[in-house]
């Protein structure tokens, strides 16, 4: 596993569990037997509003379902505090931009930092000035080149996602003799499209009957998934499995598999878009699977947020400070157990 993602505290379970972890320590509102979104669900009863805490908050760009569902429970998780106070940047994806958007938060000298950086490396800087002048950051999934840079990440376990992918894969085709599969990934100039493939990779090194025979990157979008797929459709008449890193582009990967007419194999996406859900579920198409990459890590943030503004640690931990980093589970959703993360769906 890459180091970055050994060093993280794991806590396995669905994708609400970090989310229903932290509001057990850090909630004034009762809570919600709904099974709502961390991000929209009402945080649990056993605190009381206490010190006010200003959180800033700093996001790539809205332009894809994902990172929209980032910005949408950040929002909500922070509406259900009142003694939070929220300020939001406009999403960018230009690293100068963010920086400087990051920058002026420092200037009106916010409580806590929340930063979703558009390239963590690039950011590295801003968190260690951040943390040099006393404010606390929360680094929300892409993470920064140093520790030193923020007092606690949290994010998605990206090589556990491409190990689930394959793993499900393989037990599907475990007694399929001579069996071949294909990979549509994301963008390789990130370092997280790299441990999916790797997990992937080390998953079907547990069945020797299984090969990997093409292999694609997209671009998060819909458009590129449909072109990369329609050209590893062309290139590999047959194959018995497709593990598509990401549900948006999914969408257009689904388009060309439906213009081709092809049904001959099974796919398993990534994220946990509702849309993909809603497919899973209906079962009448290549799609069987996706493998979590929860937003609700944005709530889940939040709330860490404020814990630390208010000097607090984390429910259902004996420690005093909250952990410095969490890794959320990439849980499997299958047609078996769809319902219960259906409402964790983002559009």
């Amino acid at each position: 596993m890459p180091e970055t993602s050994r060093r993280h505290l794991l806590l396995g379970g669905a994708a609400v569990s970090a989310g229903a972890l932290l509001t057990a320590c850090t909630s004034n509102e009762p809570k919600n037997s709904g099974g709502a979104p961390a991000g929209s669900a009402a945080p649990a009863a056993d605190d009381k509003p206490g010190k006010p805490v200003t959180i800033g908050f700093a996001g790539p760009q809205a332009d894809h379902g994902w990172l929209n569902a980032i910005n949408d429970n950040a929002e909500r998780r922070a509406k259900k505090y009142s003694d939070v106070t929220l300020e939001i940047t406009e999403g960018s994806n230009d690293t100068a931009t963010q920086i400087g958007q990051v920058q002026t938060l420092i200037n009106k000298k916010v409580d806590v930092l929340v930063i979703l950086p558009a390239d963590g490396k690039a950011l590295t800087q801003i968190g260690l000035q951040a943390m040099k002048a006393g404010i606390p950051v929360i680094n929300l999934d892409r993470i920064f080149a140093s520790p030193q840079a923020y007092r606690c990440w949290i994010g998605g376990d990206n090589y556990g996602m491409g190990l689930n992918a394959g793993n499900f894969i393989g037990e599907r085709l475990k007694d399929k003799p001579n069996a071949t599969v294909v990979e549509l990934a994301g963008m390789d100039s990130l370092e997280l499209t790299k441990q999916r493939t790797q997990g992937f990779d080390d998953a079907l090194k547990n069945y020797p009957n299984i090969r990997k025979v093409a292999r694609q990157a997209a671009d998060f979008t819909v458009e590129s998934g449909q072109a990369k797929m329609a050209q590893l459709l062309q290139a590999q008449p047959k194959f018995d499995a497709l593990w598509n890193h990401d549900d948006d582009q999914g969408v257009g990967a689904l388009r060309a598999v439906a213009q081709a007419g092809r049904k001959d194999f099974l796919m398993v996406g990534g994220a946990g878009a509702k849309a993909a859900m809603d497919a899973i579920k209906a079962d009448t198409g290549v799609l069987k699977a996706t493998v979590l990459y929860p937003p609700t890590m944005a709530a889940s943030a939040i709330d860490l947020a404020r814990a630390l503004g208010q000097k607090k640690g984390v429910g259902g931990m004996s420690e005093l400070e909250i952990p410095a980093s969490i890794t959320l589970y990439s849980a499997v959703v299958t047609k078996e157990n769809v319902d219960e993360y259906l409402p964790t769906g983002f559009s």
